[in-house]
């Protein structure tokens, strides 16, 4: 989906991005280049683990006349919102039947539900590799 930042940058200085669809998130590349992958980085950082609904994109032109975009150029940016996207999805999957078990047990003594646990432990796994 298309989101709108607004980009600037001042001599010797890397080119900044912010968001106005996404109060207090803001992008950072030294190429202009750089700046859609930058901004698809600073969104799932914005939103990661977070509850919030992801708001619809707005026009540029909305906020032309706000302070806080003067100077400086409008950039659309793609924003894959599957990769931000904190909507919950029903998984069907098979495991032994022990092991159900044991992540169930391990759940509950830390006060989790099991999929909870189950997307901690994902989370865990992938930070760690």
């Amino acid at each position: 989906m298309f989101y709108p930042i607004h980009v600037h940058k001042e001599k010797g200085s890397a080119y900044g991005a912010a968001f106005p669809d996404f109060p207090g998130c803001f992008a950072a590349a030294d190429h202009w280049q750089d700046l859609p992958r930058a901004a698809q980085e600073a969104v799932e950082a914005h939103f990661h683990g977070e509850a919030e609904t992801i708001p619809a994109p707005s026009a540029p032109e909305a906020w032309a006349s706000h302070e806080d975009f003067q100077g400086g150029y409008w950039m659309m940016v793609d924003i894959d919102l599957s990769k931000v996207s904190t909507k919950a999805v029903r998984l069907n999957i098979s495991l032994p039947e022990n092991l159900v078990h044991r992540i169930d047990e391990a759940a509950q003594t830390r006060r989790m539900s099991r999929s909870a646990f189950l997307a901690m432990a994902a989370e865990h796994e992938m930070t760690a590799a």
